[in-house]
């Protein structure tokens, strides 16, 4: 893309919501002693921080292709980059690669998981991924609904990225192939979001950064308000706050 659309405020948000996945997936990681552990796609570094603190021996780097994100990762003091996760290959084998919420916007993930099990350390390496799996959810669907109605479809009427994550099963089977023992699971939370707007916020820091890349900024305020309307009834607020179902699909490998 042209520039980089990720803003780290908005995406920090709701940030104990976004990190209790990446605690989950990396809690089924077994490596003793790594050498090299990295995080593909790390975002704003503080969940990469925590690796850092459980394999004190360990390399720690991380990497992400928003020069916004890595600006704030620095900030933690520890090892980032920018670098473009279809392009980046290790210059030594990798004890664990780590990639969290983020091969969802790879439509060639598939392909780019056989790479890093390739990298992996043999035998001894390990795999983690976590991607959403909630295409289906009324939120995304009132997204795809909305860029095709009469008012924005000649700005956004293309913008349908579909499902493209698929099942456990279907990661459980690509990765047996390529030789590897797989733990796959999906979890859907259902998480209670604090504050005003609170679904229009959530996806403000993640599916609706493309499609607001593309607009001025009128039109980004304009289609936000025609997409609370509708999210406003879809997950209408309650006292204890808005429940928002979220689907997560977890794959581990090891070689």
């Amino acid at each position: 893309m042209s520039r980089d659309i990720w803003d780290p405020s908005t995406y920090a948000r709701y940030a104990d919501e976004r990190s209790r996945p990446f605690v989950e997936l990396t809690a089924r990681i077994h490596a003793d002693n790594p050498d090299y552990v990295v995080d593909a796609g790390c975002g704003t570094g503080e969940l990469t921080m925590t690796l850092a603190d459980r394999w004190p021996e360990a390399t720690v780097e991380g990497f992400d292709s928003s020069p916004a994100m890595i600006a704030k990762a620095r900030e933690t003091g520890g090892r980032f980059a920018v670098a473009d996760l279809t392009l980046w290959r290790p210059d030594r084998p990798v004890d664990v690669l780590v990639s969290n919420a983020v091969l969802q916007w790879v439509p060639a993930h598939r392909d780019l998981l056989g790479h890093w099990v390739n990298a992996l350390v043999k035998p001894d390496g390990w795999l983690a991924v976590q991607m959403p799996g909630n295409f289906a959810a009324p939120s995304h669907v009132l997204i795809r609904e909305l860029c095709r109605s009469a008012t924005w479809r000649d700005r956004l009427g293309e913008f349908d990225r579909g499902s493209p994550v698929g099942d456990p099963m279907e990661y459980m089977e690509l990765l047996t192939a390529m030789g590897t023992r797989v733990d796959a699971w999906e979890t859907t939370y259902v998480q209670v979001l604090q504050g005003e707007d609170a679904v229009l916020t959530w996806v403000s820091g993640t599916a609706l950064r493309p499609i607001l890349d593309r607009l001025d900024e009128g039109e980004r305020s304009a289609f936000k308000r025609d997409l609370k309307k509708l999210l406003d009834e879809a997950y209408p607020p309650k006292e204890y706050g808005t429940a928002f179902p979220f689907r997560r699909v977890f794959v581990v490998a090891h070689t």
